[in-house]
């Protein structure tokens, strides 16, 4: 799930309320203290190594160093693959305490490198069933959302034309020209929804991209270009009703003086991405990680997580914005693939797209 202060901000705000939303969740990451890659650290200093999407609250961040007497700083790697991989590449020479944003693609690169530490936060009793990696305490849950194509309700009324609501209906020819999803080679929620037709149609997948291409699919580098560019609800002067983005972006649509989205997230098509954090292993301030890992799954961290982040957050009964509950339900049965048969098969599954749709 990473860009400005998320290359894939994971809010989908209505055109201009958006753009203001993104600009808001860039100042709150440039509040958390960043050491540039310094090692030399105050001893009440606690590092959280993290994807450049990482946004907290600044009064809950100082509320956090008031109450433990800790310093956060961060140390931001770019995207979640990025951040899996310098972690290995560190593993002798942690690059801090705790680690936040390993997600569901790249979960099990960092568990079979040994880069983590078995730490297991009160909290995590009340995690959300069905989101933990595994049973080692090495990775804890904080956060969960839905990658999903979503569809401008607009765009379709006023044609009389019913939108489309599954993955089958997408290459259907009534639909042709009409969806725009990102680059999994470039792009987290483009690698999801690979997932979700692999998930979807086994074996045959690279046959439902061929199909998908052939009625005339579009592909952007990044959610960025795809929402704002080529979708018609983005805000610029796109072209395509369909684009791939998250089941929480619909509340950020309803137009002001509007009591209803103008856009929908087509549940049967959605990818449930889990990002995790962890104490790495060598930390040099362990009880400081352990602290900052107990504020990860805290109350009010996860009650700060969706305004943020743009995500839900993982600690069951956790409060929800308004209109999350109507307009951003997760979907019943989202596509999903083992941690392991991602790794695994991740680097091979990209190049296969790559050759079916790019060429």
């Amino acid at each position: 799930m990473s860009s400005t202060c998320r290359s894939e901000p994971r809010t989908r705000r209505a055109p201009f309320a958006l753009a203001a939303a993104l600009v808001g969740a860039v100042s709150a990451c440039s509040l958390v203290g960043d050491t540039g890659g310094s090692d030399v650290l105050a001893e009440d200093t606690v590092v959280l190594v993290t994807h450049d999407s990482f946004a907290v609250s600044r009064d809950v961040l100082d509320a956090f160093e008031r109450r433990s007497g800790l310093t956060v700083e961060t140390r931001r790697t770019g995207d979640a693959g990025t951040l899996a991989n310098q972690l290995v590449l560190t593993k002798d020479a942690p690059l801090g305490d705790v680690v936040y944003g390993i997600d569901n693609t790249f979960a099990s690169r960092t568990l079979e490198a040994g880069v983590l530490e078995a730490y297991e936060p009160p909290a995590a009793a009340d995690v959300v069933p069905g989101l933990t990696v595994d049973d080692s305490d090495r990775l804890t849950p904080v956060d969960y959302g839905d990658v999903c194509l979503n569809v401008d309700e607009r765009w379709f009324a006023d044609r009389d034309q019913p939108a489309p609501a599954t993955l089958a209906d997408l290459a259907d020819p009534a639909y042709a020209g009409l969806t725009v999803v990102s680059d999994p080679a470039t792009s987290s929620p483009g690698l999801a929804f690979l997932l979700a037709t692999v998930d979807a149609y086994g074996a045959r997948w690279p046959g439902y991209w061929q199909r998908l291409a052939a009625n005339d699919l579009a592909v952007a580098d990044s959610w960025e270009d795809a929402y704002f560019v080529d979708f018609t609800a983005g805000g610029g002067d796109g072209s395509r009703p369909v684009v791939l983005s998250y089941a929480s972006s619909p509340p950020y649509t309803v137009p002001k003086g509007a009591d209803q989205p103008t856009t929908r997230a087509l549940l049967e098509t959605c990818f449930r991405q889990v990002e995790y954090a962890g104490v790495l292993e060598g930390a040099q301030n362990p009880d400081g990680a352990r602290q900052l890992m107990d504020f990860l799954l805290s109350q009010r961290f996860q009650r700060d997580i969706p305004e943020q982040m743009f995500v839900y957050p993982a600690v069951a009964g956790s409060p929800l914005p308004p209109g999350w509950e109507r307009f951003a339900p997760l979907a019943d049965e989202p596509y999903a693939l083992p941690a392991a048969d991602i790794d695994a098969n991740r680097e091979e599954w990209i190049r296969r797209w790559t050759a079916t749709v790019v060429g």
